[in-house]
């Protein structure tokens, strides 16, 4: 093993996947009326029973990696003599990235011949998921970190993520939407279809008139931009699994040679999402725009 990979727990990396490649992979805590769960380890939160809560009315809250707890991290593999490389969840939506930097300076002021380095992801869920696994193999091949690097700064900006959201109650606990939006939306029947721009950032991009539209959205949207160079698709749900199947088939009836994978969205991201959502996440020809 040439260096550590750390990343965190909105990866949503399956825990096989974790001990197979001795990933250092960091919780973020979540609160619910001030009542603080953990995301990692043997008394985790579930984003099923997260969704209840949130959806009994009970106010949630997530929170980026504190710089101690990185900075320790780094610690043990920096006096083993080991190199780090850190890809982080986007700095759009969570300050782990930011905190992952400080850590790193802290560390530097003790050790500063200790290699450490952090990359933005720009993305969130299976997206940030993609990358790691990206970088796993990178690194069993025997690349060096700037060698990975170099590849994920050509990879990162066409990394792709569609969403649909099924209840716009949950974006408007999240300040996605107003209030008055998410109750009118629910009315109608509306299904917002959201990506991670270039800054990663979430941002609506469609409202559509029903699941299935929206659904098809994200399958054509995928389709139509779709790098066979990287032949790999991840469809996340939270909630019922079958809309996860029903857009696997579809993809491999359209792109027969590239390997769909179904995974379930993990709590941090459950939390801002809420049940029913679907995510797809892929390498596209162009770059975010």
């Amino acid at each position: 093993m040439t260096f550590q990979i750390f990343t965190e727990i909105t990866a949503d990396l399956p825990t096989d996947l974790i001990d197979q490649y001795n990933l250092e992979v960091f919780g973020m805590d979540i609160s619910l009326d001030g009542e603080n769960f953990h995301t990692i380890g043997p008394d985790a939160i579930d984003a099923t029973n997260l969704i209840k809560a949130i959806s009994s009315g009970k106010k949630v809250q997530t929170s980026a990696v504190p710089t101690g707890i990185i900075q320790e991290a780094f610690k043990k593999y920096v006096e083993l003599g080991m190199e780090i490389l850190y890809l982080s969840f986007s700095s759009g939506l969570s300050g782990t990235f930011q905190s992952a930097n400080i850590a790193r300076d802290l560390v530097l002021e003790e050790f500063p011949n200790a290699k450490i380095t952090i990359l933005d992801s720009l993305a969130a869920a299976s997206g940030e998921g993609y990358l790691v696994e990206e970088v796993m193999k990178m690194r069993d091949a025997g690349k060096t970190v700037e060698e990975v690097v170099e590849a994920l700064n050509e990879i990162i900006p066409r990394l792709k993520s569609w969403f649909m959201v099924d209840d716009l109650n949950f974006l408007a606990l999240g300040g996605r939407i107003s209030k008055t939006a998410a109750v009118f939306g629910s009315m109608v029947n509306i299904k917002p279809v959201l990506d991670v721009d270039p800054t990663g950032h979430l941002r609506a991009v469609a409202k559509m008139r029903g699941s299935k539209k929206a659904i098809a959205t994200l399958i054509q949207n995928t389709i139509e931009d779709f790098d066979l160079a990287f032949p790999k698709i991840i469809v996340a749900y939270s909630g019922d699994s079958r809309v996860a199947e029903e857009a696997k088939l579809a993809f491999e009836a359209a792109l027969p040679a590239v390997t769909v994978v179904t995974r379930p969205l993990g709590a941090v991201i459950s939390a801002h999402t809420g049940s029913g959502t679907l995510a797809i996440f892929s390498v596209g020809r162009e770059k975010r725009k």
